[in-house]
């Protein structure tokens, strides 16, 4: 992955955003990596790290350990429901609180019991599993789960950059499983995106969030419709935009509320607007 060799001016924009610690990326559509603020900084990813956790279950579906369909959880319920929040569990509670398939509940609950439904068929621990299945392969020395596989994978903005690479052009996984990852599952059923609110229908991949029609939305307001990512209460996000064929990320040591839905939008459209995409 070519590094810019000059930065891009959209980049300067997350000099302003009011936190103590940020570091931000931008993948063009030549695949020139730009980079700027906090480096060799872990920074908590919170739920960025759920896109991960999907990816790693999807190698051991492709290594045949498992399969998306195999059920999990509640009656009617597989693996597939969990990781695209299908499931019916709540946001923490490890009870069900409505069928499966029903609606989209955004689940914690849901990844951890994916996540250990992998480490039973894989046979090791899920964080030594996302080392050797996923961050060794990418080459991500820095990345490390310190806790839940929902929300506690930290690394620093390099690894990042590793892992949006992956989301551009997939090497751990085949091609029709990305394919399939970002599509929309259960595309009809509508849900809330925590600390944004409701939306009908609420698009969701195997792992990455899809932009679809929401409005307002973290991503910016020239992102395509199938544009696919995720962001992190902790104040981080990522998104490519598959149309644009460009790739933003940014991470920063501020929770996510008001401040993000600010300024993201609107970096995310500068960027947008500098590369003429």
């Amino acid at each position: 992955m070519p590094v810019g060799a000059a930065s891009l001016e959209s980049l300067k924009l997350i000099d302003s955003w009011p936190v103590d610690g940020v570091a931000a990326g931008v993948i063009d559509n030549h695949g020139n990596l730009f980079t700027r603020g906090k480096h060799n900084h872990s920074f908590r990813l919170a739920s960025i790290s759920k896109v991960m956790t999907a990816w790693a279950a999807l190698i051991a579906v492709e290594d045949g350990s498992i399969s998306l369909d195999d059920p999990v959880g509640q009656p009617g319920c597989t693996l597939r429901h969990l990781l695209c929040h299908a499931g019916g569990y709540g946001f923490d509670t490890e009870a069900s609180i409505i069928s499966p398939e029903r609606k989209r509940v955004y689940s914690n609950t849901g990844y951890n019991m994916a996540a250990k439904y992998v480490s039973e068929f894989v046979d090791m621990g899920f964080a030594q599993y996302l080392q050797e299945a996923l961050f060794a392969p990418l080459n991500m020395p820095t990345a490390q789960l310190l806790g839940s596989p929902a929300a506690d994978i930290h690394c620093t903005i390099e690894d990042m950059a590793k892992f949006a690479q992956e989301l551009r052009r997939p090497t751990v996984i085949a091609v029709s499983t990305y394919i399939e990852a970002t599509t929309p599952q259960f595309p009809e059923l509508e849900g809330v995106v925590p600390g944004l609110g409701k939306y009908s229908p609420c698009p969701w991949g195997l792992g990455p969030e899809i932009r679809g029609a929401k409005h307002p939305h973290w991503t910016a307001p020239r992102n395509s419709a199938s544009t696919f990512g995720h962001f992190g209460g902790s104040g981080t996000f990522i998104w490519h935009d598959p149309v644009a064929n460009v790739t933003c990320f940014a991470l920063t040591n501020r929770e996510f509320d008001e401040w993000a839905m600010q300024y993201w939008p609107e970096f995310g459209q500068a960027v947008l607007n500098e590369l003429g995409r």
